[in-house]
């Protein structure tokens, strides 16, 4: 216990010494999240810009109007020409006239997001309205629920997969850079002759890293809770620890397999970036990639990230139980023990 004791204390020093280690395992990611959380915590539907031309009669009735006011944002323009000219240049979506009960939307295929829910919105009006007119009662009718907490916002979905994307680069750049350079400065072979257990060093470099990403969530949860951000956690949200603890282990071990790649620090911190950055963007760390093709969402699957962050969502925001992310425990768990196997064999105590 008194190596175990003293290594700890030794790696621990030897981190808050490295200022740049420190900025990048712990201040760089913060800043990611305040800027995210900056700039999407007011984030909502964006408003299709229409421009009315004349009187249409579909629009015009006030209980329609209120009701489209979260949708579109209607402009009056009695000027056809100006009001197309105004669509085509980017303006607006749609410019909508009516002629003799015809409805005509001009639209320009150049934001077809915008023009696709304006002809939607335009073809239920008029649906609506020729039931009405033929005094013909709806058999059907749609309600819709959000299934989600109506106060979730923005900073709920971004807190999780930055902090995972935080615990992986802690994890992976501290194992591998601290792997090189010992190797270089010959303190692997010293601690090899050294009265110390290699378990010792193991658990020290464990502990050290696992006690950086706790304090990295700490950190995280503290500034995301400010009123201005205002993530609300769940239930169960303390349930992310043993998630934490998981994901640190499974990249330590790719931490570890770099180093023994590596031969100098800057190998070592290129292919630890290499491994982590695309896996923060494939993983979801950054946004969903739930429009992304099949297949890379398969990729995603097979990727340690991707389950840290759909585990820390699930207890954090979305109120799933301690249980609900037991699996993905087990996988980050199994991912650090082939890994870190694969990692020992290729361990070199000395440059050779």
């Amino acid at each position: 216990m008194s190596a175990f004791r003293s290594m700890s204390r030794a790696m621990t020093r030897g981190y808050l010494r490295d200022r740049m280690a420190v900025f990048f395992t712990i201040l760089f990611p913060l800043m990611f999240l305040v800027v995210f959380g900056g700039l999407f915590k007011d984030q909502g539907l964006a408003k299709a810009k229409v421009v009315q031309i004349g009187a249409v009669q579909v629009l015009d009735a006030p209980e329609v109007r209120a009701g489209l006011d979260s949708i579109l944002k209607i402009t009056r323009n009695d000027d056809t020409a100006a009001a197309i000219d105004s669509v085509r240049k980017g303006d607006y979506a749609a410019a909508i006239e009516e002629h003799d009960g015809k409805v005509v939307v001009h639209f320009s295929g150049a934001d077809q997001v915008r023009a696709g829910t304006v002809l939607r919105v335009m073809e239920s009006l008029i649906q609506r309205a020729n039931l009405e007119a033929s005094h013909t009662k709806p058999v059907f009718s749609l309600d819709a629920e959000s299934v989600e907490d109506q106060s979730l916002q923005t900073i709920q979905y971004v807190t999780p997969g930055l902090l995972g994307w935080a615990i992986a680069t802690g994890a992976t750049f501290g194992a591998a850079l601290t792997l090189v350079t010992w190797r270089q400065k010959k303190i692997l072979r010293r601690l090899r002759l050294a009265p110390v257990s290699t378990w010792s060093v193991i658990g020290a470099r464990v502990g050290v890293s696992v006690g950086i990403a706790l304090v990295q969530t700490a950190i995280f949860l503290a500034v995301a809770i400010i009123p201005y951000f205002g993530l609300k956690l769940a239930a169960y949200w303390w349930m992310c620890v043993p998630v934490v603890i998981a994901g640190t282990l499974a990249f330590l071990s790719v931490g570890l397999l770099a180093g023994a790649f590596a031969k100098t620090p800057e190998a070592a911190s290129g292919i630890a970036q290499l491994v982590v950055l695309p896996m923060a963007f494939l993983s979801g760390s950054f946004f969903p990639i739930d429009n992304a093709p099949t297949w890379l969402q398969h990729v995603a699957q097979l990727l340690p990230m991707r389950y840290i962050n759909t585990a820390m969502q699930d207890v954090m925001v979305r109120g799933a139980g301690p249980a609900s992310v037991l699996p993905e425990i087990g996988i980050l768990l199994a991912f650090a023990v082939v890994v870190s196997a694969i990692a020992s064999r290729l361990f070199r105590w000395d440059d050779v």
